[in-house]
């Protein structure tokens, strides 16, 4: 059982050379824009718009593309219930998303009054081009950057909260040490999964409650590995005296906006609201 969790790509491109909160801003910004924008020609400027930066990233497609199952399958169903209808005749129209040359496209009954919607599979295409638009975006900033870089980034956007008494930096460390453990929890599991497959665990044979059964086998030993892992951690930073003291913690090297980061937030996010606005 091998699972690809890799997030960090190492590279010297633009994209990765830009600093992680104008990263994360026009991430936020994009999202955004991808709920308010309303036509084709808005959705079709989005995508060229990820698509540039993508290429500019210096990543292969097949990183963005090929790992998205769930994306696709999320997608798919988003296109059928829009599409079929167990109503043609009664079936909603596409809101405020316009359906494009399918607009005035009659529905078409199927098996009585189930049948397709052109209308409706419109939209719901036009869904589905949304949400794969939105997770390739968040892949684009976790290819570019690395952990430490995004917790610096919460740090810096959490900042203005130490004046009301909010742990900041433990915050940031809890986010850090979150994703330092995804890898290391998706090799314990296929770890624990190869040797329980290895002893006889028929995860693929039998019925529903059968192969639950075997997959207990391996979440019980797979929680209480990352218990011990836990614990652990928790008596080496208290070993290190980590939150003996009351002054704030500091950078090793803080990282300043430059030109050309201010110049990327900027045109960002103008292309954004601009996107927004009119389309």
């Amino acid at each position: 059982m091998r699972i690809d969790v890799s997030s960090y790509i190492p590279g010297s491109s633009p994209v990765h050379a830009c600093d992680a909160r104008v990263k994360v801003v026009l991430l936020a910004a994009y999202s955004a824009t991808l709920f308010f924008v309303r036509t084709w020609m808005g959705l079709g400027l989005a995508a060229l718009a990820f698509v540039a930066v993508a290429a500019a990233s210096g990543i292969a497609w097949r990183r963005f593309f090929g790992l998205l199952a769930p994306v696709y399958a999320v997608a798919a169903l988003a296109v059928a219930f829009n599409g079929f209808s167990l109503d043609v005749w009664q079936a909603g129209g596409l809101g405020d998303v316009l359906a494009g040359v399918l607009a005035d496209v009659p529905p078409v009954a199927l098996i009585g009054s189930f049948g397709l919607v052109p209308a409706g599979f419109a939209r719901g295409c036009f869904f589905a081009a949304r949400i794969v638009l939105l997770v390739t975006a968040s892949l684009v900033v976790t290819y570019t950057t690395t952990s430490t870089q995004l917790t610096d980034a919460l740090c810096a956007f959490m900042r203005p909260l130490r004046r009301l008494r909010v742990p900041v930096d433990d915050a940031a460390m809890v986010f850090s040490l979150a994703l330092r453990f995804i890898p290391v929890t998706a090799e314990e599991l296929a770890r624990v999964r190869d040797a329980q497959w290895a002893r006889g665990a028929a995860f693929s044979e039998g019925g529903l409650r059968a192969r639950l059964g075997a997959w207990q086998t391996v979440f019980v030993p797979l929680f209480v590995g990352l218990f011990r892992r836990a614990d652990a951690l928790a008596v080496a930073m208290d070993a290190r005296c980590y939150g003996t003291s009351d002054v704030p913690r500091t950078s090793l090297a803080r990282r300043r906006l430059t030109a050309g980061d201010v110049c990327a937030l900027v045109t960002g996010l103008a292309a954004c609201a601009a996107l927004a606005a009119w389309l």
